[in-house]
């Protein structure tokens, strides 16, 4: 086994680093407190790449592995989870769903904007009454022959109102229960489309987190992805990979955390020395250190597995909950190391910890995990 980075991997982290030093760092707690999208930052990341990493070139994307994504996903979500949401919905749900399993037509329409950061795409399953249980559709796709006539709402949808590219997935014959769902390419803008009220939230507050309503929305059966039925199969398969980005997600927000607790305890003084020498310090910082370092093994192993062409399911889903998992409990820890100080906005970590908890959330919650995991080790 290597553990090396290539040089390659090593130059897509550092452009990441100082792209997120550079343009991301300034302006972070005031679009966290105004609930600002990061619209100027998003277009640059289009244009350096980073929103179509995974996408093969003739597609207009980085043609990168795994690896290379979750670099840049730990270092961007270091100083803004916001950002880096958008990024992994592009990167994982949209651009590699439609090159995976949309024609070589909806690749051209839609695929070369999405990777190239010219559009942003928003992945659609979540509704009121199906979150977890995602068979349990109520938005419709009803056959119309040529066409489908939407009709439903989807919640909790990223880039919701910053897209421009929306896969919802849809129930078309609900006799069939799973095998009835389609997945289906919106446009915003098409008749009957509206984007409802944005989420007041309390981490990620930069991120545009909107309700959909869709009022007999006509969807030609060009947009549709796949085969009849095949939507769920697509929801599933997708989310896998998307798994692998929010785990580098969490990754970034716990390291991210722990580099600030680590600088602060070598600045500040109690009790007549630096933080960083008492023993119980150096013990919070060792063990978040060593949670970083376990979560970041089980990061890779997942993105090396789908890399390689091989199942990664189950290593999906046990880095998201370890991920996660560790988010929590490291920003809480880079809070308490931060005293006082660290309870006010002007030192990042109380954002941090406010962020890292929608990562045990959206992409399957940690009991969804558990659930994956554990059939994964049954099968």
């Amino acid at each position: 086994m290597n553990f090396q980075l290539s040089e390659e991997h090593l130059s897509v982290q550092q452009a990441a680093r100082d792209f997120a030093q550079n343009e991301l760092l300034p302006g972070v707690i005031d679009r966290d407190t105004e609930q600002k999208f990061p619209v100027d930052q998003v277009k640059k990341m289009g244009e350096l790449g980073f929103l179509g990493m995974m996408t093969d070139p003739k597609y207009s994307g980085g043609g990168m592995d795994t690896i290379s994504y979750v670099l840049a996903m730990e270092e961007i979500s270091k100083i803004d989870a916001s950002a880096s949401v958008c990024m992994s919905v592009n990167n994982s749900l949209v651009c590699w769903g439609l090159e995976k399993f949309g024609t070589e037509e909806q690749k051209e329409k839609y695929l070369k904007p999405l990777a190239a950061g010219k559009l942003i795409g928003a992945f659609c399953l979540s509704e009121p009454e199906a979150g977890s249980d995602a068979t349990s559709q109520r938005t419709t796709a009803e056959d119309k022959g040529d066409h489908y006539l939407l009709n439903g709402t989807k919640n909790w949808i990223t880039n919701g109102n910053s897209a421009s590219v929306y896969i919802v997935i849809a129930q078309t014959d609900a006799a069939k229960r799973h095998k009835g769902i389609n997945a289906l390419i919106v446009e915003k803008g098409m008749p009957g489309f509206v984007v409802g009220k944005k989420e007041d939230k309390m981490g990620i507050r930069g991120s545009d987190t909107h309700s959909l309503m869709f009022t007999d929305v006509k969807i030609p059966k060009a947009n549709r992805i796949g085969e009849d039925g095949f939507g769920f199969t697509f929801a599933m398969t997708t989310l896998n990979g998307g798994r692998i980005g929010i785990a580098a997600q969490a990754l970034g927000i716990a390291s991210g955390a722990y580099e600030l607790a680590l600088k602060y305890s070598k600045e500040r003084k109690a009790f007549g020395k630096h933080l960083a020498e008492h023993q119980a310090i150096q013990f919070k910082l060792a063990e978040m250190a060593t949670k970083i370092d376990a979560a970041r093994l089980l990061v890779w192993q997942a993105a090396y597995l789908k890399d390689q062409g091989k199942d990664f399911v189950k290593a999906a889903a046990q880095a998201k909950l370890f991920a996660s998992q560790i988010a929590q409990e490291v920003t809480t820890e880079a809070v308490q190391i931060h005293g006082g100080y660290g309870y006010v906005k002007e030192f990042h970590v109380e954002r941090l910890m406010r962020d890292a908890k929608i990562t045990q959330i959206y992409e399957g919650t940690t009991e969804i995990q558990k659930l994956v995991i554990s059939r994964e080790l049954l099968r």
